[in-house]
């Protein structure tokens, strides 16, 4: 279990590993004294698999398709039940994929990957690709810094436990999800901003009418496409972010930016899907794609810079740590 700062309060810092956890080994014969590794091994590691992850794109579509499919087919409430639920992870993994394009290490061809980001990934999700890209870089760049676009997000933690619990009904409830829907709908008001909320929302109007075409049921894309993505992708969303930067601080040492929790089969499917759990290495090197993140981290671990101290067990073992606050 991480070793934990016993900072709490309402600013960052109050999950920070303790110093101890933290040896100071770099450089070394593979990495930088930032981490990164050197030329010749990086060089490796950044290599993008274009074909393979247009079969991921495809595949995962293909998966999507076919749940609403076998949905249609047995035409029963528990059926809808399952895809209103298995939808959260599938959003989670259209996000992932497109933090991928953003990141544009999906396709070494710039145009193709950015095509893909924007109408494949995003905008299915309701995510305004380059907006979420500019976002995002500044989060990269400096985590907890003045430009940090999450940073009421991330800070504050650990919180008590009923704390944690209204923020979960919130996101569970579709409350988080229309904060988030609202500026999307209000952005078509305003001549700068309406040119990517009607790509957005037009992106929605398609895919509400090809559902309701190939099926006659037109309360299919409100109940089981804008209700996950409003209630079960807010929890899983909220989850996982927390899990990455929920009570860290601001620091040149991503260690103390970022958390590491150990991997597991379940968590990959629901929330941290495309090795994206691999969150700290992905910190350290953003120019790194996520199918050697994991091969990236274990540089890190044989350096001796990730060390066992840093690592959560478990991503349940640190929801508990991080909704441990008094009240």
């Amino acid at each position: 279990m991480t070793a934990i700062d016993p900072r709490v309060g309402s600013g960052t810092g109050g999950m920070v590993p303790s110093a101890d956890a933290l040896p100071d080994v770099l450089p070394t014969d593979r990495l930088l004294v930032s981490g990164k590794a050197v030329p010749e091994v990086r060089a490796e590691l950044r290599e993008i698999a274009g074909a393979r992850n247009a079969l991921t794109v495809a595949g995962l579509w293909a998966v999507i398709v076919a749940l609403w499919a076998s949905a249609v087919w047995l035409h029963h409430p528990l059926g809808y039940a399952a895809l209103f639920v298995l939808m959260g992870p599938m959003f989670a993994r259209l996000a992932i994929l497109g933090h991928e394009a953003a990141h544009r290490l999906l396709f070494r061809n710039r145009t193709a990957n950015d095509l893909v980001g924007r109408w494949v990934l995003d905008y299915p999700a309701f995510v305004p690709f380059d907006i979420y890209r500019r976002a995002h870089f500044a989060h990269h760049k400096d985590e907890f810094g003045p430009a940090e676009p999450d940073h009421a997000l991330y800070a504050g933690y650990p919180v008590s436990r009923a704390s944690w619990r209204r923020k979960l009904v919130r996101d569970a409830v579709g409350i988080s999800g229309w904060k988030n829907l609202k500026p999307l709908l209000r952005a078509m008001k305003a001549k700068a901003s309406r040119p990517v909320a009607s790509r957005i929302l037009g992106t929605q109007l398609v895919l509400w009418a090809l559902i309701w075409g190939l099926t006659g049921r037109w309360w299919l894309y409100p109940l089981c496409w804008l209700g996950p993505w409003m209630t079960v992708w807010r929890v899983l969303n909220r989850l996982r972010a927390i899990a990455e930067h929920g009570g860290m601080e601001r620091s040149d040492d991503r260690r103390r930016t970022s958390h590491v929790i150990h991997q597991s089969w379940a968590a990959r499917f629901w929330i941290v899907p495309y090795r994206t759990g691999w969150h700290l290495a992905h910190h350290v090197d953003m120019g790194i794609p996520w199918r050697h993140l994991p091969a990236y981290h274990q540089e890190l671990v044989d350096a001796g810079w990730v060390t066992p101290p840093l690592e959560h067990p478990s991503y349940r073992a640190f929801w508990r740590a991080c909704s441990s606050a008094a009240a």
